[in-house]
């Protein structure tokens, strides 16, 4: 009997996990087959890193455990419910996307703490904040920061031998257009015009 209490308290340990997170949470949304962090995102205007803070003790650093059926929190409160986001396409940097949505770097920075300070982490189909005021969730103590990385699989926005191509082809034609001119005299039987040159 006691045996048969332990399995059914485990067995509903889920269930009752979700429903205290459904609770807590004012905007919530049900998996359904074939979700990811990110089309979960897309589709409800939560960032990524928002999402997945909302979520650290239910979906794993990869993102790999999320189930059909699982209650998923989407934003906690108002003020730290980020609804303005952007999807990331190809060739997306984050100033790009910071100053295509009338944002500074040092705002949409703090609402994307995911991302370096390179920005070398931002990957197609990332959903991103683009709120012009301060609404990153908290980050609970000791948690490691979710998103930090470009997911197996996924493509980086910019790819690092294109950003090294162009900022090396933007330094090359800055020295070339700097260099000066010399021109060589073709004409090297010309040295009685210079001074001294038949005393030595």
């Amino acid at each position: 009997m006691f045996a048969q209490s332990i399995v059914a308290a485990l067995v509903a340990l889920p269930f009752l996990a979700q429903s205290v997170l459904a609770a807590d949470c004012q905007r919530t949304y049900v998996a359904k087959q074939g979700d990811t962090c990110d089309s979960i995102s897309a589709a409800n205007n939560a960032s990524t890193y928002q999402l997945r803070v909302n979520n650290i003790n239910t979906i794993n650093q990869a993102c790999t455990n999320i189930e059909i059926g699982q209650t998923v929190c989407l934003g906690n409160n108002d003020d730290k419910d980020c609804k303005s986001t952007y999807v990331v396409v190809g060739g997306d940097s984050c100033d790009a996307v910071a100053s295509r949505h009338g944002l500074n770097s040092t705002m949409f920075n703090l609402n994307n703490p995911q991302l370096n300070s390179d920005c070398d982490n931002l990957y197609i189909g990332e959903v991103v904040c683009v709120l012009g005021t301060p609404t990153v969730p908290e980050l609970p103590s000791g948690s490691p920061v979710p998103a930090a990385t470009v997911p197996a699989g996924a493509t980086p926005a910019v790819s690092i031998t294109s950003a090294a191509a162009s900022t090396s082809s933007a330094a090359s034609s800055t020295i070339s257009s700097a260099a000066p001119t010399i021109t060589v005299a073709a004409d090297e039987d010309d040295d009685e015009d210079l001074p001294f040159c038949d005393e030595l």
